[in-house]
């Protein structure tokens, strides 16, 4: 079936209202009509199941017949850390991520970073990034949206990234992915936030690692002989733990 997404003051009693865009993909992109089956996302962790009871130019009226809660979240708390590339590659990044069971993703701006965003662009990227995301969400079959935090430094995010387990995937070496995996998982699987920080084109810069060392408790990993791209090295790692920890592979 179909998913869109409602705000969630506008479900209650049984009932929701699609508008905006949501309506018009509803409408004139899927070409919905009352009695079609759809579902229904609040993006705070629930799916409903219903049918389309009404339709018009301003609203579609849904009536709902089941919930589910969190369907098709991960049961691990994942964040990417993602220097910021050039281009357009971070959209593939954040879509992959979401795809992938992140619970956000942070775009750090880092020493090796050939673009950097001011003022209202930098808002503007980041509310083109999670509109992605939220289109991501839908294609794969999660209720909740990740969130794109705003664009930051790796100095700012120091404190945060003390409150969980700090990784950095680097191409000068480190230990391996397979043994920070097995020292970390007592702690991951009991809800740590794992934080996956990947640095721009070029990687980062020694510095910028030790400061992660010293300031996070980060942990360097190698992930292998061969050398990732950027927009190619956190979707590997959260699969990876995806696999390890969660829920990728299906259970048992």
């Amino acid at each position: 079936m179909e998913r869109f997404f409602a705000l969630p003051e506008d479900i209650c009693g049984g009932e929701a209202v699609v508008r905006g865009e949501e309506l018009r993909h509803l409408a004139q992109v899927m070409r919905l009509r009352p009695g079609d089956s759809l579902v229904i996302l609040d993006g705070c962790g629930r799916q409903y199941e219903g049918v389309v009871r009404s339709l018009t130019k301003e609203a579609a009226e849904i009536r709902l017949l089941t919930v589910t809660e969190g369907a098709g979240e991960s049961p691990l708390c994942l964040w990417l850390v993602q220097g910021i590339p050039k281009g357009d590659k971070m959209e593939g990044i954040v879509q992959k991520a979401a795809e992938l069971g992140a619970a956000g993703i942070i775009p750090a701006e880092m020493n090796r970073c050939v673009v950097r965003y001011s003022g209202e662009k930098r808002e503007s990227r980041r509310e083109r990034w999670q509109k992605i995301v939220r289109e991501a969400v839908k294609q794969c079959g999660r209720s909740s949206v990740p969130v794109v935090a705003d664009i930051c430094s790796l100095e700012d995010l120091l404190p945060r990234l003390r409150e969980g387990l700090c990784l950095v995937p680097w191409e000068e070496g480190g230990i391996s992915l397979k043994a920070w995996v097995r020292t970390e998982s007592a702690r991951a699987r009991a809800g740590a936030h794992v934080f996956i920080v990947v640095g721009p084109e070029g990687g980062m810069e020694e510095g910028e690692v030790s400061l992660l060392k010293e300031g996070a408790g980060g942990s360097a990993v190698t992930l292998g002989p061969r050398i990732l791209r950027a927009e190619t090295a956190g979707a590997a790692v959260l699969a990876a733990l995806q696999y390890e920890w969660g829920d990728m592979g299906g259970c048992g």
